[in-house]
C-alpha cells in the first residue's frame, strides 16, 4: 500500500450532520458526562489558574501533575499485592494525591531550606518523580499478576472513558474550588500581588500557599482522567494567561478564566465526540491554544492590535506636542530679541506669554529643535494642520489661534515640572527635559500652586532654557531627553 493510501485510510472521516446534531444536543448520555465533566474541569482549573499565574506559579500544577504518577504506579503495585483490584480509580486517585502533596512538599522544602531558586525546585521534582513514575511502569508492564494497560490514560488522558462517577467527582472538586476561592477571596488576593503586605496584616503566606497549593492538586489529580497529568498544565495555564489580555482586574480576570476553560473543555470534548479518531485531551488542549492565539492578538487590555494603536497615538501625541512647544518656544525667543536685545542671558523661568499667532517658526529651526527626520517633522505638521493647531506659512510653520493655546498650555506644563525637578528632586538643570503631560495628575495641588507662584515671581536663578550653553540662545540649543 503506498504512502498515500495509508494516510487517507487512517485519516479522520467528516462527520454526519446526524452525528453533529446528536453530539450538539446531547442526545447520548456517554456525550452528556463526558462534556459536562470537562467543563466543569476546565472552570475549574481556569479559576485556581488564575491566582496561580498571578503569584508566578504557573508551573507548579506541571511539576505536581508529573509528580502523581510514582503514586499512581505504588498505589497500583500495593492493592494488587494485597489481591485487590489494581485498577480501582478511588485508589489510584489516592495514591495520585499522596505523591502530589510529596511533591508540593519538595519543592517547598528544596527552595526554604536552599538557596535554589523555584525554577530549579519545579524541574528537579518534576524529572525526579516522573523518571520514578516511568521506572515503576517497567516493573509494572513485567509482572505476571498486572500489566501497564489502562495505566497509560492517566498520561495522556482519555475523556471517553469518563463515566457518571469521575464527572460527579470533577464537579465536587469545582465547588470546593469556587467556595474556597469565594471565602479567602482578600486574602489569596493580597497572597498574589503583595505577599509582605499579607504577612504584615496578621495572616499566615504560608498557610495561605497551601491552600492554593491544595487546590491545585484537587484540579490536577480530578484532571488525569480527562486530559492526563501531561496536558493538564494546559487547563491551568492557557485560560488564565487568555484572560490576562482582556482585564486587568483580579475578579475579572478570574471571571474569564472560569468562562473560558469551561468553553475549551465543552468544544474540546464535543470535537473529540464529532471526530472521534481525535484524541479529547490533544482536542482540548488545542482549543486552548487557538483562544490564547486570539486573546493575543484582540485582548483590549494587552493584545498586540490595542498595543499597537497606542504605541501609535503614544507617537503621534509625543510628536504634536513637541512640535507645538518648538514653535512656541522660537517664536516667544523671537519676540525677546526684537523687544529687549537679550539672547542667552540666564534668568529665571517665568509664565509662558502667548506670542503673536502671525509670527512664523522656520522649519530648519523647528528641524534642530529635535532629533527627529525631516519626514517625520513634515508628518507632524501635517497632522497638526488638519487639527488646526498650525498653518504653513512659505518656509515656516505658524500656529493658530486654538494652537496658540494649546502651546501655551503645553509650554506652562513643561515648565512647571522643570521646576519641580529642579527645586524639588535636586535634578541638574540639563537633566529635566520630561514630558510634562499629566503633571496635575503626578503631584499635589499645593506644590503645583507653589510652583506657578515660583513661576511668576521668577524666584530661581536658573537659565530660561536649561538645555542652553552660556551665551548660547534660548531657542538654539537641541533638547536632550526628547
Amino acid at each position: 500500500m503506498s504512502l498515500l493510501g495509508a494516510i487517507t485510510e487512517s485519516a479522520a472521516q467528516w462527520p454526519t450532520w446526524d452525528q453533529w446534531r446528536r453530539v450538539i444536543g446531547l442526545a447520548d448520555h456517554n456525550t452528556r458526562v463526558v462534556i459536562l465533566g470537562t467543563c466543569l474541569l476546565g472552570a475549574a482549573a481556569g479559576l485556581i489558574g488564575s491566582f496561580t499565574l498571578l503569584r508566578r506559579r504557573a508551573l507548579m500544577g506541571d511539576a505536581l501533575s508529573h509528580a502523581t504518577l510514582p503514586g499512581i504506579c505504588i498505589a497500583f503495585l500495593l492493592v494488587t499485592a494485597a489481591g485487590g483490584d489494581g485498577k480501582s480509580l478511588s485508589w489510584l486517585l489516592a495514591g495520585a494525591t499522596v505523591s502530589g502533596m510529596i511533591g508540593v512538599g519538595s519543592i517547598l522544602a528544596i527552595r526554604n531550606l536552599t538557596r535554589l531558586k523555584e525554577d530549579a525546585a519545579l524541574g528537579i521534582v518534576l524529572s525526579v518523580f516522573f523518571g520514578v513514575g516511568v521506572a515503576f511502569l517497567g516493573v509494572i508492564q513485567q509482572m505476571k499478576t498486572g500489566h501497564a494497560a489502562g495505566l497509560e490514560a492517566f498520561i495522556y488522558g482519555k475523556t471517553a472513558s469518563m463515566t457518571t462517577d469521575d464527572a460527579g467527582l470533577i464537579a465536587i472538586a469545582a465547588a470546593v474550588s469556587l467556595v474556597v476561592s469565594g471565602l479567602l477571596s482578600k486574602e489569596l488576593k493580597l497572597l498574589c500581588f503583595d505577599e509582605a503586605f499579607a504577612g504584615s496584616r496578621g495572616y499566615s503566606v504560608v498557610l495561605l500557599d497551601g491552600v492554593l497549593m491544595g487546590l491545585v492538586v484537587i484540579v490536577a489529580i480530578v484532571g488525569l482522567q480527562a486530559v492526563g497529568l501531561i496536558l493538564v498544565i494546559a487547563l491551568l495555564v492557557i485560560p488564565a494567561a487568555s484572560a490576562r489580555f482582556w482585564t486587568d482586574r483580579m475578579w475579572p480576570m478570574a471571571l474569564i478564566a472560569t468562562l473560558l476553560g469551561g468553553w475549551c473543555g465543552m468544544v474540546g470534548a464535543g470535537g473529540s465526540a464529532v471526530f472521534s479518531r481525535l484524541p479529547s485531551g490533544a482536542l482540548i488542549v488545542l482549543v486552548c491554544a487557538a483562544f490564547f492565539f486570539l486573546s493575543l492578538v484582540f485582548g483590549v487590555k494587552r493584545g498586540l492590535l490595542v498595543r499597537t494603536v497606542r504605541r501609535v497615538r503614544l507617537k503621534r501625541s509625543v510628536d504634536r506636542q513637541h512640535l507645538l512647544r518648538a514653535i512656541y518656544e522660537i517664536v516667544e525667543a523671537t519676540g525677546d530679541a526684537a523687544g529687549n536685545g537679550r539672547t542667552g542671558t540666564p534668568r529665571a523661568p517665568r509664565a509662558p506669554r502667548a506670542p503673536r499667532a502671525t509670527t512664523a517658526a522656520p522649519f530648519e529651526r523647528l528641524l534642530g529643535r529635535r532629533s527627529w527626520s525631516s519626514g517625520r517633522l513634515r508628518r507632524a505638521i501635517a497632522r497638526a494642520e488638519r487639527a488646526m493647531l498650525v498653518s504653513e506659512a512659505g518656509d515656516g510653520v505658524r500656529l493658530t489661534a486654538n494652537g496658540v493655546c494649546e502651546a501655551q498650555r503645553l509650554t506652562r506644563q513643561h515648565r512647571l515640572w522643570e521646576l519641580y525637578l529642579i527645586t524639588h528632586a535636586d535634578v541638574a538643570t540639563t537633566l529635566v527635559d520630561r514630558e510634562a503631560d499629566a503633571i496635575e495628575h503626578v503631584l499635589e495641588p499645593s506644590v503645583i500652586a507653589e510652583l506657578e507662584s515660583l513661576l511668576q515671581r521668577q524666584a530661581i536663578d536658573v537659565p530660561d532654557n536649561p538645555h542652553a550653553e552660556s551665551g548660547q540662545a534660548p531657542d538654539g540649543g537641541q533638547h536632550a531627553g526628547k
